[in-house]
């Protein structure tokens, strides 16, 4: 990573609240073609998240903590604060001396822009604004949240704008936080109603609705004329009814086991 900091534009997706089983199963199924081709053999890795839920999994990222594979350690980082004694930190880690990645790639030379969805980023009060003040420029509107049948074009049309006018000498760290997989998205499978809610079959969905517009962020990121290192992952997944739970904040397989890939987009 210290040979890619500093020479290429950086991109993080979060496909927030994607269950790993949902997304293995789509790629295996030729389901998500967009995705699946940045896949190595066309399969995610299987990996843990740091954290249950949407805030303390960005706080841990964001801190260089990424989700780690889910097989025995130590694993060694992309990116870690300076940390004495830390095992995970190695020769090719990229290593801030800042408290957070963000501000540490600022330091770097990168613009900094954070692209919300879920209600932690919305900047609707102190909390839904910690995660974006990070950033020198963060968005959210209406049309990115949980509740926008359309908001994953929103939020690809707004990456766009973004990259549209910020000088190409100028590197870029760009985040999207995907809000589609989230419940509310039975709005998201044909057929399916408000009253019978969401289930695995409407996170699958969700799932396809993005893959089918994800090309064009990746073509925004890739058209700066250098390029781009991207990770594109779960923060963490959802239950729809395992053992008896539903929803995340808790200690099930199904929450913890997330998607995770990263990969190199060429200049165009």
């Amino acid at each position: 990573m210290n040979q890619v900091v500093g020479s290429h534009d950086l991109l993080l997706v979060t496909l927030d609240t994607l269950r790993h089983d949902v997304a293995a199963e789509l790629a295996a199924a030729g389901r998500i073609p967009n995705l699946a081709r940045h896949l190595p053999g066309g399969r995610w890795a299987e990996y843990h998240a740091p954290g249950s839920f949407t805030y303390a999994s960005h706080q841990a990222m964001f801190a260089g903590f990424l989700p780690t594979p889910a097989a025995p350690g130590p694993h060694r980082r992309l990116f870690a604060a300076r940390f004495a004694g830390s095992e995970t930190t190695a020769e090719g880690t990229y290593v801030f001396d800042t408290p957070d990645l963000v501000s540490g790639l600022a330091v770097a030379g990168y613009h900094t822009v954070c692209i919300g969805g879920v209600g932690f980023f919305n900047k609707q009060g102190p909390l839904g604004s910690v995660l974006p003040g990070l950033f020198a420029e963060s968005h959210w509107e209406p049309e990115f949240g949980v509740a926008s049948p359309t908001s994953f074009e929103a939020q690809v049309a707004r990456a766009e704008e973004v990259v549209d006018r910020l000088p190409p000498e100028r590197r870029l760290f760009l985040f999207v936080n995907v809000s589609a997989l989230h419940q509310p998205n039975w709005f998201h499978l044909p057929g399916a109603t408000r009253e019978a809610g969401d289930s695995r079959a409407t996170h699958a969905a969700a799932l396809e609705y993005v893959d089918r517009h994800i090309g064009r962020l990746f073509a925004a990121a890739r058209g700066r004329g250098r390029p781009c290192f991207a990770i594109v992952c779960s923060d963490h997944g959802t239950a729809y009814g395992e053992d008896g739970h539903t929803g995340h904040r808790i200690g099930h397989p199904v929450v913890w086991t997330v998607p995770y890939t990263h990969f190199f987009l060429k200049a165009r």
